[in-house]
């Protein structure tokens, strides 16, 4: 009687005593084994019998019978769609649809496919203040989304998107918030570059080129130091995502030209020999047939003023192109 004692006062208390006591009847006891069969099943039939009733499955809540139990015990409903539609904007009532994909930061082509796959019937626009007609799909970026239903119950969703490597305007119809130049002069080409990188987005296009006409930048990573004079666009100018940013190096020996930001590449650095290296990197600066590029004599040389002057067309100067682009 003990089993279903336990059964009523605990199911878990009722079928742990269940097992112990059919363990001392199997293992303990020298009953015949017909009686222990019959023992066994009554006092499982008891302690059935005495146990509550199992809790029935069932489905959980949809969201429309959360809000209306929510409504009926006067608290506020919860919606489905957390970022709301047009309609509940407008204040009517939540819809029971499943909660609507978000499609922001997806190629707008991309987009468009998955919501049709929703059932959506889609639009899009340029979210700009531009207005521009999207041609390419595959060269615009969701920013914000608009879902609707059509006159003929269809759910619609429309698209406000901008050109892909634009940041997204504050609110559809805005101005894209391009970023603006930073202060760079006086900062290292590796300096400047790291504020470049910052902005966000940062410009696709940056290159150097040297602030002096007769220099020459060296071999890319060995003018990491040389310093910033001028810049082109201007300091807080926007750069857009087809701006191209030069800037103006001196290197660390040289201090910037007085009027840098007006006559950039028109200043010249001393060069006492002519030979179209600065007197600051010439390893023989009194001497026009040998310079950093030749420094055993120019091809063709024979000294003289016929080998100077063959030097000086056509030696190791800078022949007219300085920046990274030669």
């Amino acid at each position: 009687m003990a089993v279903p004692v336990l059964g009523v006062l605990n199911e878990f208390l009722g079928i742990l005593a269940l097992l112990v006591a059919l363990f001392l009847l199997w293992w303990g006891n020298a009953w015949p084994k017909g009686w222990k069969v019959t023992a066994t099943v009554v006092a499982v039939l008891l302690l059935g019998a005495v146990l509550p009733p199992a809790p029935q499955d069932r489905t959980s809540d949809t969201v429309a019978e959360a809000d209306v139990k929510a409504r009926n015990a006067g608290r506020p409903a919860t919606s489905a769609h957390p970022r709301g539609t047009a309609e509940q904007a407008q204040g009517s009532e939540p819809t029971t649809d499943p909660e609507i994909p978000d499609f922001r930061g997806l190629r707008l082509d991309k987009a468009k496919k998955r919501a049709q796959v929703e059932g959506f019937t889609v639009g899009d626009h340029d979210a700009s203040d531009q207005g521009d007609g999207i041609w390419m799909r595959s060269n615009w970026t969701v920013c914000f989304q608009e879902v609707g239903t059509s006159p003929g119950g269809t759910r619609t969703i429309d698209f406000g998107a901008v050109r892909t490597g634009a940041p997204c305007p504050a609110r559809d119809g805005g101005p894209i918030p391009w970023p603006r130049l930073p202060h760079l002069i006086g900062a290292t080409w590796t300096a400047a570059q790291e504020k470049l990188a910052a902005l966000d987005p940062s410009p696709d296009h940056v290159y150097a080129d040297t602030i002096y006409g007769n220099d020459s930048l060296p071999d890319e990573g060995e003018y990491d130091e040389w310093k910033v004079c001028a810049h082109d666009p201007d300091r807080r100018e926007r750069i857009t995502d087809s701006t191209w940013v030069r800037l103006w190096l001196s290197a660390p020996e040289n201090d910037c030209p007085a009027q840098a930001e007006e006559d950039n590449g028109s200043a010249q650095l001393p060069d006492r020999d002519d030979d179209g290296d600065p007197d600051y990197h010439d390893p023989f600066p009194g001497d026009q047939n040998r310079n950093s590029t030749f420094p055993d004599g120019l091809t063709g040389s024979s000294g003289g003023s016929g080998g100077s002057s063959s030097g000086s067309s056509g030696g190791g100067g800078w022949g007219g192109c300085r920046s990274r682009w030669c």
